[in-house]
């Protein structure tokens, strides 16, 4: 899951995209509304948690751009005005979801996991192949009836496989997905989690790799 968070105040946006990372998803920062445009251009997000009152581009008209995009993004709008009236302008503009400043971390992670759940391009709850059962909403996974104990990357890893399964991810696919903007394209930790990964859901593997194309899951009939 990738999540762009636009806020101008840095240490609130700092405090948000780490709490984020830290439950496993993969978050951009954006300080203000022509920052955001940008990102929006170049990476594809389940999530922006956008705050209103922006420089450069106000988040009302950022909302609004991004409701006029194909395949855009889910939008939770931030803002520190709290009466209805401000909640039901900030929905009509076309955001999501709407919570006020300031709010407690737990329900914005909720929120934000329940807005991914609702995009439209999002798949069943549950994912399956090759034997291997994963929740995103419990975080939990299995295979063949065996629970897997996963880090949030190991986690987060597996969930974008089996959701591009059958098909591969290239090393560039799953960093912009597992990681974020900030992480090395020369790093070998792809390479590295996924021998990980591998050694918890055991032989015989159900990752496989093509040199040159990427990682895919496969099941016995493969």
């Amino acid at each position: 899951m990738r999540i762009l968070v636009v806020e101008d105040a840095r240490s609130l946006a700092t405090v948000v995209a780490e709490g984020l990372r830290d439950q496993g998803m993969a978050v951009d920062v954006a300080h203000d509304g022509l920052a955001a445009a940008a990102k929006l251009d170049l990476n594809a997000y389940d999530v922006v948690v956008l705050d209103r009152d922006l420089p450069g581009i106000h988040g009302d008209t950022l909302c609004t751009m991004i409701t006029e995009r194909d395949g855009r993004p889910m939008v939770l709008m931030l803002t520190a005005a709290r009466s209805p009236g401000d909640r039901v302008s900030g929905l009509t503009l076309g955001a999501d979801d709407y919570l006020a400043k300031p709010f407690h971390f737990p329900e914005l992670v909720l929120r934000v996991r329940a807005l991914a759940r609702r995009r439209p391009s999002a798949r069943a709850r549950t994912l399956r192949a090759a034997g291997i059962e994963l929740d995103p909403a419990s975080r939990t996974a299995n295979l063949e009836g065996r629970q897997l104990d996963l880090s949030l990357k190991e986690f987060a890893l597996l969930e974008a496989l089996l959701r591009a399964s059958p098909a591969f991810l290239s090393t560039e696919d799953l960093l912009e997905q597992v990681w974020d903007e900030n992480a090395d394209p020369f790093t070998n930790t792809v390479t590295v989690t996924i021998g990980r990964l591998r050694r918890k859901l055991g032989r015989p593997s159900i990752i496989t790799t093509t040199p040159g194309v990427g990682y895919r899951i496969t099941g016995p009939a493969d």
